[in-house]
């Protein structure tokens, strides 16, 4: 069963920074500047819930809950993408065959 609440989210300034060095790099894949932007919106002053971030990110509530839940149980490395399943590939892909 969902929490009815938000968990609050307090950010280092060491994780502060990294953040927002994440977030202002034009070499950041966009997938994972989306979420960075989730926990800085999460960890601000007025600590915002779900839904409000997700209606300013125009995203689904459940998506900031996910990022915002891995997060406080992995921190930065949390953000990454997790390991997909599945067969590994047979060739490389710099390679032709």
């Amino acid at each position: 069963m969902p929490l009815p609440y938000a968990p609050a989210l307090v950010l280092p300034d060491a994780d502060r920074a990294r953040l927002e060095q994440l977030h202002r790099a034009a070499s950041t894949p966009q997938a994972l500047a989306f979420r960075v932007c989730i926990i800085l919106r999460a960890a601000a002053a007025d600590q915002p819930t779900n839904g409000t971030i997700a209606e300013e990110l125009d995203c689904h509530r459940h998506t900031v809950a996910l990022w915002r839940q891995r997060f406080l149980q992995q921190g930065l490395p949390g953000l990454q993408d997790a390991p997909r399943p599945g067969r590994p590939r047979l060739f490389s892909p710099g390679r032709t065959p």
